[in-house]
């Protein structure tokens, strides 16, 4: 995999979304920031956004919503390298924002949860996110998959008590749920009964087990293909780790130990973009096979 350098100097970016004039929306999380990457490497900040902010994608009405961690992650820098730590004491909590890309309006639209992390729309023009949870003094506060629409209502909480809820995206089918579990190094799936309500899980467990990656790795955020493999970013093993539904895994090395993000863009669906937290830089490549067209864009 080549991978062409576009921008760095970036403050810990993620949440990238490629876009249709051939730009890069993503989040600086450590300078609180939605940010354009315009095609030539040079950048914009379209919006100063609440502390932490985290996944980002284009919903039906064409705004960008953002998972806003509330600072859930404290930072050090080491040999040039930006590393996520632990919570910082005096937490008080992520939300969803939204924001307009015609007016620059930001507002939030559902706050009051505890780390959220990563979105995705469905055709029906609901919102799956992932809430992360939180490490705490002796222990952790655990993570969710919840369901919302994009009418300012209550999330229904679709799967409690999940340990490190990440990444999350859609099957190609729309019949299924994928998340990335951090601290478990597991990619879930979770069946969807009807729109915006998963089915009971199998047995004991809350949901069905891809695969587990073997040694330590840690799993971030992720997007899915067009033939319906999970690209998940993945740290400590710095690259994107391609999981096939089947079980089996194979792993796209990229030079960053906290590989953060990937999105997939451009006229065949198989321009990559990749977001590198830990050297702040975002890198291009064109991937092997055509990423999943998302239900929306703008």
């Amino acid at each position: 995999m080549e991978l062409e350098l576009v921008a760095e100097g970036l403050k810990f970016p993620e949440g990238p979304v490629a876009m249709a004039d051939g730009s890069v929306i993503l989040t600086e999380i450590r300078r609180n920031s939605l940010t354009r990457v315009h095609p030539d490497g040079s950048t914009e900040m379209l919006a100063e956004t609440a502390t932490g902010p985290n996944g980002a994608a284009i919903g039906p009405d064409g705004a960008v919503w953002i998972a806003v961690n509330g600072g859930a992650f404290s930072y050090r820098d080491q040999d040039g390298l930006a590393i996520p730590g632990p919570t910082p004491r005096g937490h008080q909590g992520g939300s969803i924002q939204r924001f307009e890309l015609a007016s620059g309006r930001l507002d939030t639209v559902y706050d009051g949860l505890v780390a959220p992390n990563d979105l995705v729309f469905d055709s029906h023009g609901g919102l799956w996110f992932t809430d992360h949870g939180v490490s705490v003094e002796g222990g952790r506060r655990f993570g969710a998959l919840y369901h919302a629409g994009v009418d300012g209502g209550s999330p229904s909480r679709q799967r409690g008590e999940l340990i490190s809820p990440n990444g999350v995206g859609l099957s190609p089918d729309g019949r299924i749920v994928y998340v990335a579990d951090t601290w478990l190094q597991r990619l879930w799936a979770f069946d969807i009964a009807e729109p915006g309500k998963l089915a009971p899980g199998p047995g004991y467990a809350p949901g069905r087990v891809v695969a587990n990656l073997q040694g330590y790795q840690l799993l971030d955020s992720l997007a899915v293909e067009a033939g319906g493999k999970v690209c998940v970013a993945t740290i400590v093993n710095g690259g994107i780790t391609v999981f096939d539904p089947d079980g089996s895994t194979e792993h796209l090395p990229v030079p960053d130990p906290v590989t953060t993000n990937i999105c997939f863009g451009g006229a065949d669906m198989r321009d990559a973009w990749i977001t590198a937290g830990a050297t702040g830089r975002l890198y291009k490549t064109r991937w092997p096979r055509p990423g999943l067209r998302l239900n929306f864009n703008a």
